[in-house]
C-alpha cells in the first residue's frame, strides 16, 4: 500500500509592521490598567485623609444641642465656619484658640439682660445665671431672713426681667408705764362722819409694752403691740370712811361765772370748802387713753398726756369745756369726789364733763349719765386741814 503524505500548514512569517502593533496593543492595555489602578488608589487615599481630618463636634447653644461635622481645626473657625456669634456677656464653655478634636462638646450660655433695684439703685446687669438666686450671688448682694426678694430666688430668669429687693427690719422696744393705785373707799359706821383713816396705803405698779416696729427700706410700714406685761401690780389705797353723820351738803343757786368774791362755804365729803359756783343738771362721760376714745396706741407721740400737758390719772383727770370750768381747777362732782380739770375734748361744750378711767371698757360701761351736781373749787385742791 502507499503512504499518503501529511502536507505542513503554512505558517508566515510575520512582517516587521505587524509585529509594533501587536507589541503596541498589548502595552497600551497595561498602562490604561495601571493608570485606572493609581487614580483608584489616589481616590481611596484622598479619602481616607479626608475622613480622617472630619470631626464631629457637638455645640449646645443656650440649652440647644446640634452635632456637627467639621474640618476646621479650632473653636474659632467652627464658630465662624457655621455662622454661630458669641456675645461679650454669653459665656463659652471653651476657649477660641482650643484645637478641635473629635467627641468635643462646646457650650453656649446666651446672656440675659436683667435689672435689679436694691438699696435705692437700678442696677443693669447681663447675666448667664438660670436663677434670680444666681444673679443675686453673683452681685454679692448680702440678704437678711426678712428680706423680701421679687420674684423669687428659685425663679427662673427672663430676657429684661427686674429683681426687686426690699430691705425689712423689724425692730421691738419696750415703754414702760405707771399703773396708778386705785383708791377703795370703805364705810365705817365706828368712825366719825367727816374723818377717813388709811387701812392700807396705795402703790402704783408697772405695765411693760412690747411694740414691735417694721422699717421697709428705711421707712416705718406697722407698728403693732405684741406683748403687755404687768411687771408689778398696783396695790390699792383701802380708806375707811367715817358714816356716823350724813355730811352737810349746802346747796347753791348761783351759777354765775366763777369769782373769788363770791366763794360761799359748803361741807363736801366732810369737809368745809369754799367753791366758786355750783352747776347743775350736769352731764357726766367717761374716756380712756386708748385709741376708742382718743384716736391714739401705746407708743404714739402724745399718748396718754391731757390738754395741760400733764399724765392722765384715774381718780383726778376730767376733761371739760374751759369757758365753764378753768383747765387746772378742782371741783367735786356729786358721786363720784374731786377732781381736776386736766384735759378738753371736741364734744365736750356747756355743762358736759368727761371723766377718766384707765380701763376703756369700764369708760364704755359708764355710759352717759344726767343730772349731777358740780361744786367748782378753784386752782388749789382741799385738803383735809
Amino acid at each position: 500500500m502507499g503512504v499518503i503524505p501529511v502536507e505542513e500548514t503554512h505558517d508566515p512569517r510575520p512582517t516587521g509592521k505587524l509585529f509594533a502593533l501587536r507589541w503596541k496593543h498589548e502595552h497600551l492595555r497595561a498602562a490604561i490598567l495601571g493608570a485606572i489602578l493609581v487614580f483608584a488608589i489616589t481616590i481611596m487615599f484622598m479619602s481616607l485623609l479626608q475622613k480622617a481630618a472630619t470631626k464631629n463636634i457637638t455645640i449646645i447653644d443656650n440649652g440647644i444641642a446640634s452635632v456637627i461635622a467639621t474640618q476646621t481645626s479650632n473653636v474659632a473657625d467652627l464658630l465662624e465656619e457655621h455662622g454661630v456669634r458669641v456675645g461679650p456677656y454669653d459665656r463659652l464653655s471653651a476657649s477660641l484658640t482650643d484645637p478641635l478634636e473629635e467627641g468635643n462638646r462646646i457650650v453656649i450660655d446666651r446672656a440675659l439682660g436683667i435689672t435689679v433695684k436694691a438699696d435705692g439703685k437700678h442696677q443693669v446687669t447681663h447675666t448667664t445665671e438660670d436663677t434670680v438666686q444666681g444673679v443675686i450671688s453673683s452681685l454679692n448682694l448680702k440678704l437678711s431672713g426678712e428680706d423680701r426678694i421679687t420674684p423669687a430666688l428659685n425663679s427662673s430668669l427672663e430676657e429684661g426681667m427686674t429683681i426687686s429687693v426690699v430691705r425689712v427690719r423689724k425692730e421691738v422696744t419696750e415703754t414702760k408705764y405707771p399703773i396708778t393705785f386705785k383708791v377703795v373707799e370703805k364705810k365705817n359706821e365706828d368712825l366719825e362722819t367727816g374723818k377717813q383713816q388709811i387701812v392700807t396705803p396705795g402703790k402704783n405698779g408697772l405695765v411693760v409694752f412690747k411694740t414691735e416696729r417694721v422699717y421697709e427700706d428705711g421707712k416705718l410700714v406697722s407698728q403693732e403691740m405684741i406683748e403687755k406685761t404687768v411687771a408689778q401690780p398696783a396695790i390699792a389705797k383701802v380708806v375707811s370712811i367715817g358714816t356716823k353723820k350724813k355730811p352737810e351738803v349746802t346747796t347753791l343757786s348761783y351759777n354765775g361765772p366763777p369769782s373769788s368774791a363770791e366763794a360761799q362755804t359748803v361741807s363736801l365729803n366732810g369737809q368745809r370748802v369754799k367753791i366758786k359756783r355750783l352747776l347743775t343738771n350736769v352731764t357726766l362721760t367717761a374716756y380712756s387713753a386708748g385709741v376708742e376714745s382718743t384716736g391714739k396706741d401705746v407708743g404714739d407721740s402724745g399718748y396718754g398726756i391731757t390738754f395741760s400737758g400733764s399724765v392722765v390719772k384715774e381718780g383726778r383727770t376730767i376733761a371739760v369745756d374751759p369757758r365753764v370750768i378753768p383747765i387746772g381747777w378742782w371741783v367735786y362732782i356729786e358721786g363720784i369726789g374731786f377732781r381736776r380739770a386736766e384735759d378738753t375734748g371736741s364734744a365736750i361744750k356747756g355743762k358736759k364733763i368727761d371723766v377718766y378711767y384707765d380701763s376703756e371698757a369700764h369708760a364704755n360701761r359708764f355710759g352717759m349719765k344726767r343730772g349731777y351736781k358740780v361744786y367748782v373749787i378753784g386752782p388749789v385742791k382741799p385738803s383735809a386741814d
